[in-house]
């Protein structure tokens, strides 16, 4: 299990949203409140992404080993600024590898990915799902991961023109089904549009008018905050969030 947020809205610095809340991600990477049963704590890496201005590709910033321990993080982020941001901490799903490139968020293009959670029976579960995707999508992988996995299976619908929230939940809904149990919850963004999940695991909603914010756990106390039902997904701008069903409960 990880924790992840993602912010749409007016710029910030980047490290408030990483640092300056009483639980902040930060804090979350070895004092988090619900891992449901996911881990303890988040010390396999971290990583985080930011558009330096509207239309421009994201920046990005990945390490392995736990957030707190970078000397350098807390500078570069308080020296930048974005009004669009996705950032994540790892706890590595067993038997996956602790190197730079399995961490969160993933990239192409414009857009930034997370994922918090776990695809069960990881490989063979799903091997009949990374089967659909061209054999040079499954070659440069950017780690042998379960989560770089559900990144080229959205990458490559998002490819194809797919709407971003409805490639979200195909993606959702096909692993699922192959691997049942699993835990999906995603974050998506390309600066302007913010597509979250909850599936199996907690997923927050604070939307303050001007901005939004989607979260895995609160990072203060703000009354505002709504905690979004699960398999449902978010689809947020900085204006307003719609909270959409993905599926019928069981």
């Amino acid at each position: 299990m990880c924790r992840h947020l993602g912010y749409l809205g007016p710029a910030v610095p980047v490290a408030a949203l990483l640092y300056d809340e009483p639980h902040s991600l930060v804090r979350q990477s070895w004092a988090p409140r619900d891992m449901r049963r996911g881990g303890t704590v988040n010390v396999d890496g971290f990583g985080v992404g930011w558009f330096p201005a509207p239309g421009e590709a994201p920046v990005r910033y990945r390490r392995a080993g736990p957030i707190w321990a970078d000397e350098n993080l807390h500078a570069v982020t308080r020296a930048s600024r974005s009004g669009a941001v996705l950032a994540a901490v790892r706890s590595g799903t067993v038997g996956t590898p602790v190197v730079d490139t399995a961490c969160a968020p993933f990239t192409d293009g414009r857009w930034l990915f997370s994922h918090n959670g776990v695809v069960r029976g990881w490989p063979d579960s799903v091997a009949g799902v990374a089967a659909s995707l061209p054999v040079t999508d499954l070659l440069t992988l950017d780690a042998p991961t379960d989560s770089a996995l559900l990144w080229a299976l959205l990458r490559h619908r998002l490819a194809r023109g797919e709407d971003p929230a409805d490639a979200v939940a195909a993606v959702v809904t096909a692993v699922e089904e192959a691997a049942p149990g699993s835990r999906l919850n995603l974050l998506l963004t390309d600066g302007t549009v913010l597509v979250g999940t909850a599936w199996t695991h907690a997923l927050h909603l604070l939307h303050t008018g001007d901005s939004a914010l989607l979260a895995s756990e609160p990072h203060d106390t703000d009354e505002r905050w709504r905690e979004v039902p699960d398999r449902h997904l978010v689809l947020a701008t900085a204006s307003g969030a719609d909270v959409l069903p993905l599926a019928r409960p069981e």
